[in-house]
């Protein structure tokens, strides 16, 4: 069989800054560099958190500053309108609109936007109502793993399952919040344990540093890529700086799509390429010393050596040895099969 195409997901996420316009010009930059999907964020913000729930350690950093995720979060969002205006950007497009919904009325809004599929993202694993209102609308479900051990991943599947969702429309995301994530954190094998402990399509959701980790999630099997990108890393906000420049996430579709070529199929044989080079490359019978007609086959007068055109194959040599020559042979003249017996 061959390889499955890599779905990539080109995250967009809430590095717009609020921004529609900014949301537009990112969707450009995902259909120049061949991106399937991009993706927002949906929420609203009062319905994701409480007033004084405090910034991860990460988004301080990169914001350079320390307010609450509400303050943050409330600079970071896109009104419904403009997530309808975004969507029917990306139609006009060719590219698919995507949005990862935080709370049950913007995953409502989203459906009203005729998404094709639906993102849970790492945050929301253990929100129940959030699962099974997802599981209810028949969709495709993409189901990201960051800070969940397995038993959670197996809770976070079973639900979704239980609630109508069917298990070939689900793909489980192998993922680390951390933004950048560090190379000794990425644990790319657990990946593959979650394929085969759910018997589930498995993906990687990329939040290190570049683009060789996700490289290497597809080369062990990762049918879906997300991968945050930004316009400019240097703008205020807090996945910027762990996100992809634009001419990185072109180098990383081209990258996606090449290693998707050297993966080729699920067989082995001679390609077209090396046809030319196997009678050229392989030995066959010579002898190698004078030999007698009447004379037997031994291992001090056969060899094998390259003649550069199809012969008999050493293979056969248990065969042959003991047989005699059918006529005199000259050391380096190459056995023919009409010269055994």
């Amino acid at each position: 069989m061959s390889f499955q195409r890599t779905l990539i997901i080109a995250e967009a996420g809430v590095n717009h800054n609020g921004s529609v316009d900014i949301a537009l010009e990112m969707v450009d930059v995902a259909v120049k560099a061949g991106a399937d999907i991009i993706k927002f964020q949906t929420f609203v913000p009062e319905l994701t958190v409480i007033e004084t729930a405090q910034q991860a350690e990460y988004q301080k950093q990169n914001i350079g500053k320390a307010t609450s995720q509400l303050e943050m979060l409330s600079k970071l969002t896109l009104t419904f309108a403009e997530h309808q205006r975004v969507a029917d950007y990306c139609r006009s497009k060719g590219i698919e609109y995507l949005s990862t919904a935080f709370d049950l009325v913007s995953l409502q809004e989203l459906l009203k936007l005729g998404v094709a599929r639906l993102k849970i993202p790492s945050g929301e694993i253990t929100h129940w109502p959030l699962l099974a209102a997802s599981a209810n609308t028949k969709l495709p479900i993409i189901l990201s793993t960051g800070m969940a051990n397995l038993d959670e991943v197996q809770a976070a599947y079973n639900t979704l399952i239980e609630q109508g969702a069917m298990a070939d429309s689900i793909t489980v995301l192998h993922c680390n919040t951390q933004y950048p994530t560090p190379i000794d954190d990425v644990n790319l094998c657990a990946m593959n344990t979650i394929e085969k402990e759910l018997d589930v399509k498995v993906g990687y959701s990329d939040h290190t540093l570049g683009i060789e980790v996700a490289l290497a999630a597809v080369a062990r099997g990762a049918c879906v890529i997300e991968k945050h990108f930004t316009l400019d890393k240097n703008m205020e906000g807090p996945d910027h700086k762990a996100s992809l420049s634009p001419q990185e996430l072109y180098e990383l579709v081209a990258g996606i799509r090449r290693i998707e070529k050297i993966l080729g199929k699920d067989e082995k044989g001679v390609t077209e390429s090396e046809v030319g080079n196997k009678h050229i490359a392989r030995k066959y019978l010579v002898a190698k010393s004078d030999i007698r007609k009447g004379e037997q086959f031994t291992p001090d007068n056969l060899i094998a050596k390259r003649i550069g055109y199809e012969g008999v194959s050493p293979m056969l040599w248990p065969r042959i040895i003991g047989q005699v020559a059918k006529r005199n042979l000259v050391a380096d003249e190459v056995i023919q099969m009409q010269d055994l017996e």
